[in-house]
């Protein structure tokens, strides 16, 4: 019936045949409703995995455990909160497709972190102190994690006002990526600076590194 999910359906059958059965009964699924319950708990496992393997990557990548933590608490909550928003409004459903949007999601959200982080992280190698490191590099990585962010949204913004047959998969996808990466990514911009001001490590400038970052004619110039 309009206004009825599957997984809601489903589970009225359940205590239907549980109560018409008594405690001795056994349920099975098929079809779509195997789907459901067999996927359809997956969600928290899911979103542990990902953002699992985002910090491991991460702490290789910054070389640290602690600023790996910038990225992950200071935009994933941000953007799976946006994206839920519209689901306790009843726009949509956590279905099966909204569960692959949130796991697309934290990959998207938290590049927009990496980016102010990595260059944050360089700026105190070449010597400047957190405060100045971290204004700077929001200063200078606000293009392109608009850009990021701008992508998304407009790219997956049509999913949302799409119609007929199979319509619904592509809006719940779509309405949480819009959602997420609009509301995580304004969030961003203020978290993450303050998170990183509370818990960044301090990459203090060897001789090693200005090794690397200076040539023969003189420093190198800093990435855009």
């Amino acid at each position: 019936m309009p206004g009825v999910t599957k997984e809601f359906a489903l589970t009225k059958l359940e205590e239907i045949a549980r109560k018409a059965g008594g405690g001795d009964i056994t349920l099975d699924h098929a079809g779509e409703s195997r789907q459901i319950r067999k996927e359809g708990s997956a969600m928290a496992s899911s979103l542990g995995l990902a953002i699992a393997l985002i910090y491991l990557v991460l702490a290789a990548q910054f070389r640290s455990f602690r600023d790996p933590l910038i990225v992950l608490l200071g935009s994933v909550p941000l953007a799976i909160s946006g994206a839920l928003v519209f689901s306790f409004l009843d726009f949509t459903t956590i279905n099966i497709y909204s569960q692959v949007g949130l796991v697309t999601l934290v990959g998207l959200i938290a590049k927009n972190g990496i980016l102010i982080v990595e260059f944050a992280n360089v700026l105190q190698e070449r010597g400047l102190d957190k405060l100045t490191a971290i204004r700077q590099a929001s200063a200078t990585r606000l293009r392109p994690v608009l850009m990021t962010s701008f992508a998304t949204v407009f790219g997956h913004l049509p999913l949302v006002f799409v119609t007929g047959p199979g319509a619904a998969a592509r809006n719940s996808i779509g309405t949480v990526l819009v959602a997420g990466m609009t509301i995580g990514t304004i969030f961003t911009l203020f978290v993450i600076p303050v998170m990183y001001l509370l818990i960044a490590a301090k990459h203090k400038h060897t001789p090693e590194q200005a090794e690397e970052t200076t040539g023969a004619t003189g420093p190198t110039p800093l990435p855009a």
